[in-house]
Order: structure tokens, then C-alpha cells, then sequence
């Protein structure tokens, strides 16, 4: 009777949490996955190759793991932020264009962290992704 209370009310806050995300579609699949196969990357960069540029040493730090954590927490209060745009302009663009940016992100992010592993990138993916870095700092220096 306990497992079947515990199932429920697990169910019941990850459908209120879906809902609030503008709901469980693939755009928001895709991006939990991403998210995941991003830390999950990260771990491995860091624990199995000793190569992470997150931490000084290059290894496993708990607290640079729960900053990973805390960033992707944000990533969907951005989201739920973007679901709560769209419900007063009346639309669903926000959401997506903004789940579709964080998608992008997270795509960057598991590249560079199969490069750390020394897992071959093609020169023209290379290229991409510096240029899109290039880009994301001169709009942050703006």
C-alpha cells in the first residue's frame, strides 16, 4: 500500500511539473535528454578522463557537479518562465524557440565534451561550434 502512495504522489507532482513546462511533448523530451546526456558526459570528462575544464585539476569536484545541476534546474525555470510568456501573448513560440536554444546548447556541450574524450569531431562541427562561442561572447561582452 506504501509503494502504491509513494508511485502516486510522484506521478501526481511530475504531471503538475510536465503541465507547468507547457507539457511532456518532444521538444521537451529532447531537451531533458540532452540535459542529462550533457551531466552525464561531464562526469565521464571528469571522473574517467581527468579532463574537465569545470574544475582546476581536471577531475571530479562535487561542487562543480552541483553547479552543472543547479544550471540545468534553471535551464527549466526558463522554460517554465517561457510556457507563462506564451499564455499571455496567446501563443506557443516562446516556449519552443526557447526549448529549441537550450537544445542547442546542450548539443554544443556533449560535442565539446566528446572532444575532451578524444573522440574524433569533424573539422566543419569544430568550426560550428567555435563560431557559435565566438557569438554567444561578443553578446555577452554587449
Amino acid at each position: 500500500m506504501t509503494k502504491e502512495w509513494i508511485f502516486g504522489i510522484l506521478g501526481i507532482i511530475g504531471s503538475f511539473i510536465a503541465e507547468a513546462l507547457g507539457g511532456w511533448d518532444a521538444a521537451l523530451s529532447t531537451l531533458i535528454i540532452f540535459m542529462g546526456v550533457d551531466y552525464i558526459t561531464g562526469l565521464i570528462v571528469a571522473g574517467v578522463f581527468h579532463n574537465s575544464e569545470k574544475t582546476e585539476n581536471g577531475t571530479l569536484e562535487s561542487r562543480a557537479g552541483y553547479k552543472g545541476l543547479c544550471r540545468k534546474g534553471v535551464i527549466l525555470l526558463i522554460v517554465l518562465i517561457a510556457v507563462r510568456l506564451d499564455l499571455v501573448v496567446g501563443s506557443d513560440l516562446i516556449r519552443d524557440a526557447v526549448i529549441i536554444a537550450f537544445i542547442c546548447n546542450e548539443t554544443i556541450s556533449i560535442i565539446e565534451n566528446a572532444g575532451l574524450m578524444g573522440v574524433p569531431i569533424p573539422k566543419t562541427l569544430k568550426r560550428a561550434i567555435e563560431i557559435l562561442a565566438k557569438k554567444d561572447e561578443e553578446e555577452k561582452g554587449d
